[in-house]
């Protein structure tokens, strides 16, 4: 059976999945192994001279400014996915995040430079986040461009095991090492080895992004022999109603993401003064399940649509969202419970 220009086989689909699934996957290990190194460990290497509390709101803002960044490289390169192809720009952000990440783990420290040492920490965290702003969006229009009528859910659900992948292998990264190291290993140099690993990942996602073919519906779009529209100015987007509707919907699941994966671990840790193997391991059980329910509701939303799914998913974030982080909050509970408190939350509010 032969395969028209615009059509992709099966084996280019696969490698579009898995394209997607890594790269994602490494966004979200460059980010969480940055926003646990931040609740945990970057306080007392990055700012040591701050009080503990103010130590972890400045570790904490480092974290906050790769967000910022995000928007903007969000905008930047989805003009530029628009007019150089999807392909070429996926593979410039994993680069970036990539080599940024990997950078991290050669950072001097406050006591060997001095001040430069946040700079230098933020300066990274901020390209980082320009390259990751593109990332999941780009990697989740890849692939519902890739995926044939009626599997769009659940091809595009390989992007949110992604982010499910990069969360356990960071969680289960620093799990390891506060378990093998010592905390004066760990902050002399045990927190620089899983930014290094971290390059093992890059490397094979920027070879299976390189032999990635481009987008179907890219190439059909732009090809010589279509009409070519006229495309839209960018302030066009901020009158349209759907636009402000996805960017809330996704605002409020980017900052649950925050608060429980980063802040809560953080807060745990610095704060009420439990085991640093609590929210790790938390974590870790909740990324694991996320294997099982992301899939699921991505072949769910391929039968009835996207908007039930999404809707009761918000829903039992919202109502289960005071009970389980009074429990998480409160010291009187055992650690086995807070540990499911914040399994439950974050399986429905982040995953």
């Amino acid at each position: 059976m032969t395969i028209e220009k615009h059509e992709r086989s099966t084996k280019d689909l696969v490698k579009a999945a898995v394209s997607g699934w890594l790269g994602t996957a490494l966004e979200f290990m460059d980010f969480q192994l940055y926003s646990l190194g931040a609740a945990l460990v970057f306080h007392e290497i990055f700012f040591p001279e701050s009080s503990t509390a103010m130590a972890l709101i400045l570790a904490m803002g480092t974290y906050g400014a790769g967000y910022v960044a995000r928007i903007v490289g969000a905008f930047i390169f989805g003009k530029m996915g628009d007019r150089i192809g999807r392909k070429k720009v996926l593979f410039i952000t994993i680069t970036m995040m990539g080599i940024c990440t990997t950078l991290i783990g050669v950072l001097p420290t406050y006591a060997q430079i001095g001040v430069f040492a946040p700079i230098l920490l933020v300066t990274l965290r901020i390209i980082q986040g320009l390259g990751a702003g593109a990332e999941i969006s780009g990697a989740g229009t890849m692939l519902a461009e890739y995926a044939p009528k009626g599997k769009r859910g659940i091809i595009s659900s390989f992007v949110a095991m992604g982010t499910n992948c990069g969360t356990l292998s960071a969680t289960a990264i620093w799990a390891f090492m506060f378990f093998i190291l010592s905390k004066e290993e760990l902050l002399a140099w045990g927190w620089r080895i899983p930014f290094l690993a971290s390059v093992v990942v890059m490397v094979f996602a920027i070879w299976l992004r390189m032999n990635l073919k481009e987008s179907p519906v890219f190439e059909k779009v732009n090809d010589s022999n279509q009409p070519t529209a006229k495309p839209a100015p960018a302030g066009s987007m901020f009158q349209s109603k759907s636009f402000w509707l996805a960017t809330g919907l996704r605002f409020g699941q980017a900052g649950n993401s925050g608060l429980i994966q980063t802040f809560l671990a953080g807060y745990l840790v610095q704060t009420l003064l439990f085991n640093k193997a609590i929210p790790t391991d938390a974590l870790m059980i909740s990324s694991i399940l996320g294997f099982m329910t992301i899939p699921f509701l991505g072949w769910l939303s391929d039968k009835i649509g996207r908007r039930i799914p999404y809707i009761i998913m918000n829903t039992s974030a919202i109502v289960l969202a005071w009970p389980m982080l009074s429990i998480i909050v409160d010291k009187s509970y055992a650690p086995s419970t807070i540990m499911v408190a914040l399994i439950v939350i974050h399986n429905c509010a982040v995953l």
